[in-house]
């Protein structure tokens, strides 16, 4: 349901801020027509609309309705993730930064949202790194330095998967499953220590399976009696950062001991721990996924490879002051993934975002991590021609930029 509603916006926002034709038939006579077209178009005057049609191969913008006005892009946000992260983390995402005594090792998250995340490719290397130290091992969030929620977001939605907290590492995606099979009594939680937090709630309705937290500062959870027994079902839930219940998950995993730094931490001798998933593919899940958490925590990951501490308006502030120079109109940014309200761009802004992106990967890697299943919505509902597919024509340089993205 979530990326059903997340392609909804994606295609809205594309059909309100470009339109793909070949340079060559853009003549003065039917840009005028389509403006005609657009501003008297029933399905733009019903809504606050923009749209800018833009030409990369002269730079210039050959037409314009409203492209200056501010909207809220929802998870067109994500492209300004994808770009910062695309320059302060390249192609290579640590995961942890750790330092080492005689006899212990000190460990702290980064922020990548991909350790022991079901979504991506499994990786042993991080687990295994941990698993084989000798040492006593110390888990610190002394570098979190960010609210568990972003401003403006809808946080009544506590128990919703697509708003999960931020945090100084995530584990397994920060969500508890919860898996009833065909004949069993009761349930299997992943991982399984959430299993502690359930109690029964009677009083529920029984009617669907239920499982819900009951506050959104602990992890407390409630199920009905659905739950126990029935039809085999699978239902997820977002897990409340709590740095001693991360040890108690990380020793469960791990096998051994895993204790909490009570102490600052002398930054000497720092080392980054980087696993095996690549970036891209992190990149991949973002962007076609729309996963919110994942930009959310590439933000994070951006602010501690700059600053030493996870906080997403200084990877904000970072950007637009280093790397966003030349945009038509100053972007109001305030989260990686597009879940706040204060987020306000303009059509023309997008556009040139995208054509900073463009210039920074090739065409093949811009393919491999962008939502092509957008083009294919495009095609299916007609709004562009088949011999229009921009899947079909990337290599032509000729063509608009948001034909290539």
């Amino acid at each position: 349901m979530r990326n059903a509603l997340i392609l909804k916006v994606i295609l809205i926002f594309i059909s309100a801020v470009s339109v793909a034709l070949p340079v060559q038939a853009q003549t003065k006579k039917q840009i005028k027509e389509l403006g005609e077209k657009i501003e008297t178009s029933p399905i733009f005057s019903k809504f606050y609309s923009g749209f800018a049609l833009y030409d990369p191969a002269v730079s210039t913008f050959l037409y314009e309705y409203q492209a200056d006005k501010y909207f809220t892009p929802a998870s067109n946000t994500k492209i300004f993730t994808l770009y910062t992260s695309l320059m302060v983390l390249g192609d290579s995402i640590p995961t942890l930064l750790y330092q080492e005594t005689d006899s212990s090792l000190v460990f702290w998250g980064t922020g990548d949202p991909s350790f022991l995340n079901p979504l991506l490719p499994k990786d042993n290397s991080v687990l295994t790194f941990l698993q084989q130290s000798q040492k006593n091992l110390f888990f610190s969030d002394h570098n979190f330095k960010e609210q568990a929620f972003g401003e403006g977001w809808a946080w009544d939605d506590f128990n919703y998967t697509y708003q999960l907290e931020r945090s100084p590492m995530p584990m397994f995606g920060h969500i508890a499953s919860f898996r009833h099979q065909k004949n069993d009594l009761g349930f299997q939680a992943m991982p399984r220590l959430m299993a502690d937090f359930v109690t029964l709630h009677p009083g529920l309705s029984s009617k669907t399976v239920q499982f819900r937290r009951t506050n959104i500062n602990n992890n407390a959870i409630e199920c009905n009696n659905a739950a126990l027994a029935g039809v085999p079902y699978y239902e997820e839930l977002p897990i409340h950062y709590d740095a001693h219940l991360w040890t108690r998950l990380l020793a469960d995993t791990l096998g051994k001991i895993v204790q909490k730094m009570q102490n600052n931490i002398p930054l000497a001798d720092v080392k980054a721990l980087y696993g095996d998933i690549p970036a891209e593919l992190t990149y991949q899940l973002m962007m076609q996924e729309s996963d919110n958490f994942v930009a959310e925590q590439l933000l994070l990951v951006c602010a501690n490879q700059l600053f030493g501490t996870q906080n997403t308006a200084s990877a904000i502030q970072y950007a637009l002051d280093s790397l966003l120079n030349g945009l038509p109109d100053k972007p109001i940014w305030v989260d990686g993934s597009g879940l706040s309200r204060y987020n306000l761009f303009t059509p023309r802004t997008l556009v040139k975002l995208l054509e900073k992106v463009q210039q920074r990967l090739p065409n093949e890697r811009l393919f491999n991590i962008f939502q092509q299943v957008v083009f294919q919505e495009l095609l299916k509902n007609g709004m562009l021609p088949k011999e229009d597919n921009p899947l079909m024509c990337s290599q032509k340089q000729e063509r608009l930029v948001t034909n290539i993205v």
